[in-house]
């Protein structure tokens, strides 16, 4: 009997990676996905724990599965599973923990469990000379755009911040292995690739023989395939200008950039751990906005560190308002059981933490709308995703330098990038017109 799966992801972009990994394995075990709604003999919840209200999701959505399918295996993985298993353990009804360094074999334990019809437990400590664990793919989940996961594990061990003890230490995938993966997916219809992991600024770190992101993004580039290339997130300290003149030059990087910044108080910053100062990345950022004026740059900030007072939030607030930050991703601090913040005598009231958060967001949404504004009137090549209104014929997409367009356009147009000139603000979007209508 083929049996069916459900596949429910939450957390970062490295996560729904894993997630199309682990589809496409099951795919080609024989197995087939669960309609919508429908029952699923297995369920793998691949977790997060990045923050508190992560961590929640996960259990949630653990116990919704064992609720909605109590005769089939719910099974938990992810870096919650890796993180604390024990927590996961005391939800009834869970089948399978599996921590991460198990993912490319995890179809083949899903199956064995589902047979065997016991419970099981799989934890693995990191080990420090690990290799990255490749894990190939075709396609991408029903999306327009592949993510292609290169780096794994983080060592900074930022003091708020749990992912170094689930993600464990630095390790990349082989340039010629990118390389393969990216025809691959070229191969396959996609036209964007995003290269994405724990600490993407870090990859070729483990391989100690001077390749690094830069150099990996000049054997892209020489390999002229027919895709763009987006980069995730980046540290601020692993931004050189070398970095951002590949950007600057090459038609094929998009022009964007995410950057955490977390607090503009350096003594903030100290206390989380961060190797830059509130002045190193306004250099950063005004640099790049110098370089290439209608580039990207989204910031990810945090409210409610603890110790944050008035003082040092205002110096944050100040700092990206007076940035072209194009705009934020908000995270209200919550402690993480085992980080150094966690210990901090000085924790913020919760009610303190969501009344900044809220002002960070609506910060935020200012300077989207004025990075909008500023490339109204331009020309942008967008990648078409489908229908924003069948009924009025208005097509979404995404720009090379993030712009959530739509245009008007006779007939379903997807995964197809076409040349478009924005022209006025819609609602979180921009509406613009093609260029070769």
């Amino acid at each position: 009997m083929i049996k069916s799966f459900n596949i429910i992801t939450l957390g970062c972009k490295v996560n729904q990676y894993e997630s199309a990994y682990l589809k496409e394995s099951l795919i080609g075990t024989g197995c087939c996905e669960a309609a919508k709604n429908g029952k699923a003999d297995i369920t793998i919840v691949n977790t997060c724990i990045v923050t508190q209200r992560a961590s929640y999701q996960s259990r949630q959505a653990i116990r919704r599965a064992i609720k909605e399918n109590p005769a089939g295996l719910t099974a938990a993985t992810g870096c919650y599973a890796q993180a604390f298993p024990e927590e996961l353990s005391r939800i009834n009804g869970v089948g399978l923990i599996a921590c991460n360094t198990v993912k490319g074999q995890l179809p083949e334990i899903l199956l064995n469990t589902m047979d065997s019809g016991k419970p099981c437990l799989i934890l693995e400590d990191f080990n420090p000379d690990m290799a990255f664990e490749f894990l190939p793919i075709k396609g991408f989940l029903d999306r327009t755009r592949a993510f292609l996961k290169i780096q794994d594990g983080c060592q900074s061990f930022c003091s708020y911040c749990i992912v170094p003890f689930s993600r464990g230490p630095l390790r990349s995938l082989d340039p010629d292995n990118v390389i393969s993966m990216l025809k691959t997916l070229s191969d396959e219809g996609f036209n964007e690739v995003v290269l994405t992991g724990i600490h993407l600024g870090k990859y070729g770190a483990d391989f100690n023989n001077g390749t690094d992101l830069k150099r990996l993004l000049d054997l892209i580039g020489k390999e002229g395939l027919a895709l763009r290339i987006r980069l995730s997130s980046i540290e601020p300290n692993e931004i050189d200008r070398e970095l951002i003149e590949i950007m600057a030059s090459e038609d094929w990087l998009c022009p964007h950039f995410h950057i955490p910044l977390q607090s503009g108080d350096d003594g903030i910053l100290k206390k989380m751990n961060r190797y830059y100062t509130a002045a190193d990345f306004k250099c950063l950022v005004e640099h790049i906005h110098k370089r290439i004026p209608l580039a990207a740059i989204g910031v990810d900030a945090m409210a409610g560190f603890p110790g944050e007072d008035d003082r040092a939030y205002q110096n944050t607030l100040s700092l990206i308002n007076e940035l072209p930050v194009s705009y934020l991703h908000v995270f209200p601090y919550s402690p993480r059981k085992g980080t150094a913040a966690a210990e901090i005598p000085a924790q913020v009231d919760n009610k303190v933490i969501k009344e900044r958060a809220a002002e960070l967001r609506a910060l935020g949404q200012k300077k989207r709308e004025v990075f909008y504004r500023s490339c109204l009137g331009k020309e942008f090549l967008v990648l078409t995703e489908g229908w924003q209104s069948e009924r009025r014929n208005m097509i979404k997409g995404l720009s090379d330098n993030y712009l959530a367009v739509i245009f008007p356009w006779p007939r379903l147009l997807k995964n197809t990038i076409i040349p478009v000139r924005v022209e006025s603000p819609g609602k979180n979007c921009i509406v613009g017109r093609p260029i070769s209508a």
